[in-house]
């Protein structure tokens, strides 16, 4: 389903060219599952964006279903990751002035989707994390496990093949991080979503069926 090879990401920083990542190659099946593991700084985070086509590597190839990302237009990218990829991140960015069930369909909202069936899939999927208790509850009134469950479901309501989590567990405490740990294995398992996890996590990444390691810009 996925296929990257030899990408490199290189930055300018005050005149000094710095090289994250130095010739990555990585092959991911439908419905497998991927701990990448590595120091801070080390290019995990870089790696996702350019997996997500968020920003684009300075060479290489990243193939998703046989189509060459980077060669898309704008309107095609914005498409295909609207469709195709969800995210997740340290911390949830959900929006404070929206309740649970408001926040999880903003993503089918902004592919104009009617508001009935928005709403009907968020209620789905938050279903599926554990929420369907908690629906009318702003982000302020819900946990921080809560919070990332809300945020998993966001990133589920439109039926994405690949999951792109980073650090999915780092701002929550041992036993919420276990918790959220557990919910991405099943969601895995039970929904066949293949998921691309970056972590410092070793229960987490012990979870996973492969997990590599980031060192010097290339996967060990």
């Amino acid at each position: 389903m996925l296929h990257l090879e030899n990408i490199h990401k290189s930055f300018t920083h005050q005149g000094v060219l710095i090289d994250v990542l130095t010739g990555v190659d990585l092959d991911l099946s439908p419905g497998d599952s991927l701990a990448i593991m590595g120091a801070s700084g080390v290019g995990k985070s870089t790696l996702l964006n350019i997996i997500g086509s968020l920003e684009p590597p300075t060479k290489g190839i990243v193939r998703f279903e046989g189509r060459n990302l980077y060669e898309m237009s704008e309107v095609e990218l914005s498409r295909f990751r609207s469709r195709e990829i969800g995210f997740v991140f340290q911390f949830h960015h959900l929006l404070p002035e929206l309740n649970a069930l408001e926040n999880a369909m903003m993503p089918a909202l902004i592919a104009r989707l009617p508001q009935k069936k928005a709403g009907d899939m968020a209620m789905d999927v938050l279903r599926k994390v554990g929420l369907d208790g908690r629906l009318t509850h702003r982000a302020g009134e819900l946990s921080g496990g809560e919070q990332q469950r809300v945020a998993i479901a966001r990133a589920l309501i439109m039926k994405p093949k690949l999951i792109l989590a980073d650090e999915p567990t780092g701002s929550l405490d041992w036993h919420t991080g276990q918790e959220i740990a557990d919910l991405l294995l099943r969601l895995n398992q039970e929904e066949r979503v293949a998921m691309i996890i970056a972590t410092h996590n070793q229960k987490l990444a012990g979870k996973m069926s492969r997990h590599k390691e980031m060192i010097g810009g290339r996967m060990q």
